[in-house]
């Protein structure tokens, strides 16, 4: 892997780390506390957060819409303990996927079915992206509405 990749990486390796602090802190039955009608509880949010190393590695690759919601519908994460194990798995996967990359394979661009159009190293940093905004919304989620502050570090 190149040193881009290796530094990409090693920052989604914060923000699970500090996930995985945030489940710790969890119990199962906090998982169904939905702060806002209509929007994730606190167990979807964290299992869209495990989902989304695969997910958006799929769409690096060129994913239909549809092969996304296949992937999504094939997902159920019930416990902080499957979540964790979810979240470190697909994690691996992602990895593994860009290890194998070569410099040419990283910067091919690939279009999502939403015609957004970027190289697949864009599509590594936008995984990036969209891990630190959903552990944002989960930790405003438990501070703000929860009363649940995990009092812990969320960027190095």
């Amino acid at each position: 892997m190149n040193k881009y990749c290796d530094s990409a990486f090693h920052q989604l390796e914060i923000v699970i780390a500090s996930l995985s602090e945030i489940l710790g802190q969890l119990k199962d039955e906090d998982l169904d506390f939905r702060p806002t009608k209509g929007k994730f509880s606190i167990g979807e949010l964290l299992e869209h957060l495990a989902t989304i190393p695969a997910a958006d590695g799929r769409v690096a690759e060129g994913a239909t819409e549809s092969d996304i919601q296949a992937f999504y519908e094939s997902i159920s994460l019930k416990t902080t303990e499957e979540i964790s194990a979810t979240l470190y798995e697909h994690f691996a996967q992602l990895k593994f996927q860009y290890e194998s990359y070569t410099e040419e394979h990283l910067f091919t661009e690939i279009t999502s079915w939403w015609d957004v159009t970027y190289t697949r190293f864009e599509w590594l940093l936008e995984i990036i992206a969209h891990m630190y905004h959903h552990r944002g919304q989960l930790h405003a989620m438990l501070v703000h509405t929860y009363e649940k502050d995990p009092e812990i570090m969320l960027f190095e």
